[in-house]
């Protein structure tokens, strides 16, 4: 008996009794909450369509047996369909929710945190008919705790500097406008908006870099789906729920924050232009190898302090100026820049 059978009349594909016994399938399915399989069936069979249409498919697998081969032509020919694919908003929305709910709950499992991370874009929030904010974090699990993550990859989506925005005119969704709403209808704290580099406004790219953090706002992301690039997103996300897990009771001093804010955010901005570096393949490897390193000693510094601002409510000026000098960063990381030289010394012998 066929469970496929077409309504010519409706031009509608309808499905019965249809079982399928296929791990990998199974699995995707597995990890998405009951609600969310039926559209998740039907986008993975839009895919599968699309694939079969391929000319190039049948002309691939006649032309190679070979199995290397057959898995380069198979992995080149998904990157194609996906790059296609992904240049469909409602498609690329909807991929990027679950690829970003992924890396988070790595994320957070990697730093033995026992946050929840859930998908909500299909779902009303607070604010009646009102499904902004995608993904929805639970700190430690405290429902009072929370980090909203809104996705918005368009380009049509602006900045939205409250002096730019036209209150007489037609309304407009922009980054700030979405990261307020997310907090309204999620009842959240903090948010985050991520915006993808292939899909997002020229100004917005120039304005954000990577990361941009806005005092009563919240952290704009910049990320690459594409190459599977989410460490942006990963650092906004560990300072979100730091500022959200910290004592409620206390009076932030936003002008403090800022300034913490401010100097993390310029050395992951360092970090990625480093990573620029070696993708374009400048072999400067001593150079590379200590501004990593740089970076990353002064990335812990920072959240250091951070975390002591978050936990006390204030820095004492003896903190700051501390803070401003650097502390002992110049001193850790003269013992690796002494490991760096004499790693790049048995290189050269080598």
């Amino acid at each position: 008996m066929a469970h496929i059978k077409l309504n010519q009349g409706l031009r509608r594909i309808e499905v019965s009794k249809l079982e399928i016994e296929n791990d990998l399938a199974f699995e995707h399915f597995d990890r998405l909450p009951a609600d969310q399989r039926d559209a998740e069936f039907v986008k993975a069979l839009y895919i599968g369509v699309l694939a079969l249409r391929q000319d190039r498919l049948a002309a691939f697998m006649a032309r190679t047996n070979n199995e290397l081969g057959t898995e380069l032509e198979t992995l080149k020919m998904m990157y194609e369909m996906k790059s296609e694919l992904f240049a469909k908003s409602t498609v690329k929305g909807a991929e990027a929710e679950l690829h970003i709910h992924d890396f988070l709950t790595k994320l957070v499992a990697d730093h033995n945190y026992s946050d929840e991370i859930e998908l909500t874009g299909n779902s009303a929030g607070s604010i009646p008919k009102n499904k902004t904010g995608d993904l929805l974090c639970r700190v430690d699990g405290d429902a009072d705790r929370k980090v909203v993550i809104e996705c918005k990859f368009d380009k049509s989506i602006r900045l939205g500097e409250i002096e730019d925005v036209d209150w007489y005119g037609n309304k407009f969704d922009t980054a700030l406008s979405q990261l307020i709403e997310a907090q309204a209808n999620r009842e959240c704290d903090q948010a985050i908006i991520v915006f993808d580099k292939s899909s997002v406004a020229a100004p917005v790219l120039k304005t954000v870099g990577n990361i941009s953090f806005r005092p009563k706002y919240g952290f704009i992301v910049i990320v690459d789906s594409l190459r599977g690039d989410y460490q942006n997103l990963g650092l906004a996300y560990l300072l979100a729920r730091d500022i959200a897990a910290a004592n409620p009771s206390l009076e932030v001093e936003h002008d403090l924050l800022l300034i913490l804010m401010d100097r993390i955010i310029a050395d992951a901005n360092r970090l990625a232009d480093i990573r620029s570096l070696v993708e374009d393949g400048i072999k400067k490897s001593q150079e590379v190898l200590s501004r990593l390193e740089q970076g990353r000693l002064s990335l812990e510094f920072c959240r250091s302090y951070l975390k002591k601002f978050l936990e006390t409510g204030t820095l004492t000026r003896t903190d700051l100026l501390d803070f401003y000098n650097g502390g002992d960063v110049k001193a850790k990381y003269q013992v690796i820049h002494e490991d760096i030289k004499s790693i790049i010394k048995k290189a050269e012998e080598a």
